[in-house]
């Protein structure tokens, strides 16, 4: 059972529901390399230096921010901290949107699924889950979230309420500021009918993004375990780039090769079909 990272309020109006959020994120399985002396392999260190007095330990450390040329304003912490007095734990709803009108490109990767934090808020949770489900909406809000103030998308997954930290739109790059990259080219009936014939082939009505692995960490398992046991590593040949062909070859040759592949993806499926109804126990006759 995960355990919960931080409590505090949803604030509606006057509604202030007690809740408290779990990461929806479990951390990255990447693997970590780390840096060593090439000649007696070890570890890399790094220590905080001033110029002036040397290597400086963290209680001398203090934030401040740059003004000028190496001029520079101190800021106490106990300074920041009045900053946000008041909504250290509260999430305030401050508008009430469709669900597609927040553009994906303004998530962050801090998401968090809110839950009712005792029995008295479950009813109020209930009621703001299930008008935001019914009408296809979501609802932003600020919140301070670890010391930091954050604009928050609030938005029903399943039976819960998440909560996802939103950049700010000065922290996003816009389709317009790319748009002297693209040209407008007159494009031909036969090549939009062979794209929309190639992209349908593509479509999977039940998709699933759990089947996809991160399949670089799995090689790079691999390969650290194999170089542990010592075993001897063949280098695999470098990919060839693909040959620039006529773009409506391409399309035929595209089409022509998934069409060809559907059939035999459909003959692997009847037969698993068939071994697995084979080797299903059968059902013994009642009377």
């Amino acid at each position: 059972m995960p355990r919960s990272t931080w409590k505090g309020y949803l604030k509606l109006s006057f509604v202030s529901v007690p809740v408290k959020g779990y990461t929806a994120n479990t951390g990255s399985d990447s693997i970590k390399l780390h840096q060593l002396h090439q000649e007696c392999h070890s570890r890399i260190k790094y220590s905080k230096v001033c110029p002036i007095h040397g290597s400086v330990p963290s209680s001398e450390i203090v934030s401040a921010y740059e003004y000028a040329d190496d001029q520079y304003v101190v800021i106490d912490p106990k300074e920041l901290k009045a900053l946000r007095a008041g909504g250290e734990r509260a999430v305030n709803i401050e508008a009430v949107v469709k669900s597609a009108a927040i553009d994906p490109l303004y998530f962050t990767e801090k998401t968090y699924y809110l839950l009712p934090d005792g029995a008295v808020g479950q009813r109020p949770y209930a009621l703001i889950q299930k008008s935001l489900t019914d009408e296809d909406r979501c609802a932003i809000g600020r919140a301070v979230l670890y010391g930091r103030e954050e604009l928050v998308l609030i938005r029903p997954v399943d039976n819960l309420l998440s909560l996802t930290a939103l950049k700010y739109d000065a922290e996003v790059v816009h389709p317009q500021a790319l748009a002297d990259e693209l040209e407008t080219p007159s494009l031909q009936k036969a090549e939009l009918e062979l794209t929309h014939t190639l992209l349908k082939a593509f479509v999977k009505p039940k998709f699933d993004l759990a089947a996809y692995k991160d399949e670089y960490v799995e090689a790079l398992t691999e390969l650290i375990e194999a170089k542990v046991a010592g075993k001897k590593i063949v280098a695999s040949p470098a990919a060839e780039e693909p040959p620039i062909i006529n773009l409506m070859e391409a399309l035929k040759k595209s089409v022509a090769a998934v069409g060809g592949e559907a059939p035999r993806r459909k003959k692997q499926a009847e037969r698993a079909s068939a071994v697995a109804r084979k080797s299903a126990p059968k059902r013994r006759k009642s009377g």
